[in-house]
């Protein structure tokens, strides 16, 4: 009797798993499609976009799909701006700066981008007489130029007066706590009045010689705690 042919097998996997495969990575690619244009964040889906581009087997590459190149082109959720509140921020800095150098006040005003949003710090008497709440001539041409940039965003802004530790007893400023309180309002007010930025963006605090950028042991140390600091605020910060 002859013997039967044992059936020949294929070497590696059956061809309908390999299919079957394939179809899974898709669906996976699709899903996490989804999500990012879930997350309505443009940065998101064009790194996406393009990541798929030379990830999908089907395009012109030929490899197969990875997620790496998905999640490391995702912009990194950090504590600090959004990408495109950081470029505005960082556009209002650049404008800020150029006025700083025409005016040359550049060592007396200091701009910084930091985690409440942009700050802008009018060093010792850039805006006021020492001992005093009265705007000088300068600090309101200064302010108005500010001003002029503030209006191109609806940002809210908070104007905070600081003082050193030597004490001043006045019958019109008993003590630091008005007199810083009352610079920052006279700014709010200038800004108000004079070069229409909405009252409802603005808000006044006073914190006399409670935070100190310096010690007060020293002059140049009171010098650097004299000062007026007005934030422009991140969208998440009231």
């Amino acid at each position: 009797m002859a013997r039967k042919k044992q059936d020949e097998h294929k070497a590696g996997a059956p061809e309908w798993l390999a299919t079957y495969g394939v179809m899974m990575t898709l669906l996976l690619v699709f899903f996490v499609l989804l999500f990012s244009m879930s997350s309505i964040d443009s940065q998101r889906y064009k790194a996406v976009v393009q990541s798929l581009s030379g990830s999908l087997g089907v395009l012109d590459s030929g490899t197969t799909v990875t997620l790496e190149p998905l999640i490391n082109n995702f912009p990194s959720d950090s504590p600090t701006e959004a990408p495109t509140e950081y470029e505005e921020f960082s556009d209002m800095q650049e404008e800020l700066q150029k006025i700083l150098e025409e005016s040359e006040l550049n060592g007396q005003i200091k701009l910084e981008i930091n985690e409440r949003g942009l700050l802008i710090r009018f060093l010792d008497n850039v805006l006021f007489d020492s001992g005093k709440a009265d705007l000088t001539p300068p600090a309101k041409q200064i302010i108005s130029k500010v001003s002029e940039v503030l209006h191109d965003t609806n940002k809210k802004i908070t104007v905070e007066g600081h003082t050193d530790n030597v004490p001043i007893n006045t019958f019109k400023y008993p003590s630091n706590w008005e007199l810083s309180t009352s610079r920052a309002v006279n700014v709010v007010k200038y800004m108000i009045d004079e070069n229409d930025i909405s009252p409802i963006r603005l808000s006044a605090a006073g914190y006399a010689d409670q935070y100190p950028l310096r010690d007060n042991s020293s002059v140049e140390g009171r010098k650097n705690n004299r000062r007026v600091d007005m934030v422009i605020l991140r969208s998440n910060k009231d």
